[in-house]
């Protein structure tokens, strides 16, 4: 695990700069109220959509924000990440539009429309190991072989500051939200909520959701330490066994909860948020719906901001979703 020990987090202010930042190369993506999802929820449910960044994911906005203030020197050397997809092309996006060389390293089995958009985008793709802290390691040691910038997927100032704008945008866009939930994988995106929530509105809860079968960010946030555990989800994006340090530090003040929920009820909420918002969403970025339908008791009435993280499903990930599930019917997950 590396060893992350005097990075800073970023403050609100970090946040603002990403913003300004950002909006040469990104639009604000669309906080929508779908009636379907509060009926089904019994809380007032509002979604980010993050599944419409260009590519897919909300991750983006954390690549172009770090991308862009690159030394001299680094430009020059090139950058090098390892991710299982949405990461990586964020890191590949931003190299291209400031010319620096990029190389993603992924595990064997990543997302294929994920890599193929890494690769489209012009990444150096090398496929590595079983799961992504495999790819990690490989990835970690090339770096140190090529003389690369090396990348961190979550222990990233910069990183943190640029994904923190999504909520941001929620938050302007309806100052009434109480309630922002977030998937959790390594942790940049709910550690950015937290950071611009703590600045905005300190009554706004934030809570992370991650699989029951990829806990490794929840048993470290619960332990206020940190810990590896299984890493056997089918939800690429949140698929770590090894927490990160930095945003575990910012969670561990900021988030209100963090619960888990099954890959089953995963599967579920993917049909459920494809059914009623009509466009195309991964698992990672359905967990926040199957969170709030498993906190429906404790949300209900309330104004719930959903993260979208993405909407980068294979059409064999589409397919087995909707062979297991039966849209519009909670808990019958197959």
């Amino acid at each position: 695990m590396a060893n992350t020990t005097g990075l800073e987090p970023p403050r609100f202010t970090d946040v603002l700069e990403a913003r300004r930042r950002l909006r040469a190369h990104l639009d604000p993506t669309p906080l929508r109220r779908y009636a379907g999802l509060s009926a089904l929820t019994g809380a007032d449910v509002w979604v980010k959509h993050e599944n419409f960044q260009p590519t897919g994911a909300f991750k983006v906005r954390g690549g172009i924000n770090l991308v862009s203030q690159l030394s001299d020197d680094e430009r020059a050397r090139g950058v090098i990440t390892a991710s299982t997809g949405n990461h990586g092309q964020s890191i590949a996006y931003a190299a291209r539009l400031f010319g620096v060389h990029a190389t993603v390293c992924a595990p064997e089995g990543a997302n294929r429309v994920k890599v193929a958009s890494m690769r489209e985008l012009g990444a150096e793709v090398l496929l590595q190991g079983a799961d992504y802290d495999e790819a990690r390691e490989h990835c970690e040691e090339l770096a140190r072989r090529r003389g690369c910038r090396y990348v961190h997927s979550g222990d990233e100032p910069l990183l943190i500051a640029g994904v923190a704008t999504h909520t941001l945008e929620a938050l302007e866009a309806r100052p009434d939200l109480e309630v922002v939930v977030v998937p959790v994988g390594g942790g940049s995106g709910a550690a950015g909520a937290c950071v611009v929530a703590c600045a905005v509105n300190p009554s706004v809860e934030v809570i992370g959701v991650q699989s029951a079968q990829a806990p490794a960010a929840h048993r470290s946030w619960r332990e206020r330490r940190l810990l590896t555990a299984p890493n056997a989800t089918f939800a690429e994006g949140m698929a770590t066994g090894v927490p990160f340090d930095l945003p575990q530090r910012i969670m561990r003040d900021g988030l209100s909860d963090f619960v888990l929920v099954d890959d089953g009820a995963i599967r579920e909420a993917v049909a459920l948020m494809i059914e009623h918002t009509r466009t195309l969403v991964e698992p990672a970025g359905a967990a926040p719906l199957a969170a709030v339908l498993a906190l429906r008791e404790r949300l209900r009435g309330r104004r719930v901001a959903l993260i979208c993280s993405g909407g980068n499903v294979t059409p064999e990930q589409l397919r087995d979703v909707l062979v297991a599930t039966r849209p519009g019917e909670p808990g019958r997950a197959g």
